[in-house]
């Protein structure tokens, strides 16, 4: 059984959890740069963050969202995955709202939060939910672009029973070169088993915690134990 992630992932994670019977590799099929930002006011806005990229790109541009609770206008912080989550943390700073994926996200802003004005900093094949569905509720809505994500698009040449994705860019940049017919698909979520449909009619695998762990325990009870 030979598995095929489309990320770097540290090996020693994958085998405490996989074993050592399965072949794997990892190839980054996308590349990250972060854009320079000159910070601005985020007075009276919301910030939604849909990715560690995001996070990261915010902070090192300068930016510090105002989070004292007491202070008439600090930030509410929307974050979508715990990954996302965890990455703020680690810059001292705490969530109102956690969702697993954007059109959870927007779901619960559109019922919820119809008067509060956002920007969302994320990177420029950041997926559309949010663009689509806020401003036709009269939300106040601006993506700010703080990375750019590169789609490599790398031929693969070695044969895999299964692939391992992790973003749509992922999916599209894999998709450019390679086929996704004859190989068990496998997706940290459901955004980004959506964009493998469009390019396979083969059945994706859906992880349903939106993390890494979450994906090995499927490859784990799907594939592994299964074999």
């Amino acid at each position: 059984m030979k598995i095929l992630f489309t990320k770097n992932i540290d090996r020693t994670i994958i085998s405490k959890e996989l074993g050592d019977d399965i072949a794997v590799d990892c190839i980054e099929v996308i590349r990250t740069t972060r854009v320079h930002v000159n910070p601005f006011d985020l007075k009276d806005y919301s910030l939604i963050f849909t990715s560690v990229n995001g996070v990261d790109s915010f902070f090192k541009n300068g930016f510090r969202p105002n989070e004292d609770f007491t202070a008439k206008n600090y930030n509410k912080i929307y974050c979508v995955g715990e990954k996302t989550k965890k990455e703020l943390r680690k810059h001292g700073f705490g969530t109102f709202k956690v969702l697993k994926n954007a059109d959870a996200l927007s779901k619960f802003i559109t019922g919820r939060c119809q008067h509060e004005n956002f920007f969302h900093f994320c990177g420029n094949l950041a997926i559309s939910v949010l663009d689509n569905e806020l401003p036709l509720q009269n939300i106040k809505y601006k993506k700010v672009i703080v990375y750019n994500t590169e789609e490599v698009n790398p031929l693969i040449t070695e044969k895999y029973h299964a692939v391992v994705f992790f973003s749509p860019s992922g999916v599209r940049s894999f998709a450019k070169q390679n086929s996704l017919e004859n190989m068990i698909l496998i997706s940290i979520g459901e955004t980004t088993s959506r964009e493998l449909r469009k390019h396979s009619s083969v059945p994706v695998l859906t992880a349903e915690g939106n993390t890494l762990a979450s994906v090995l325990k499927l490859i784990q009870k799907e594939i592994v134990n299964k074999d």
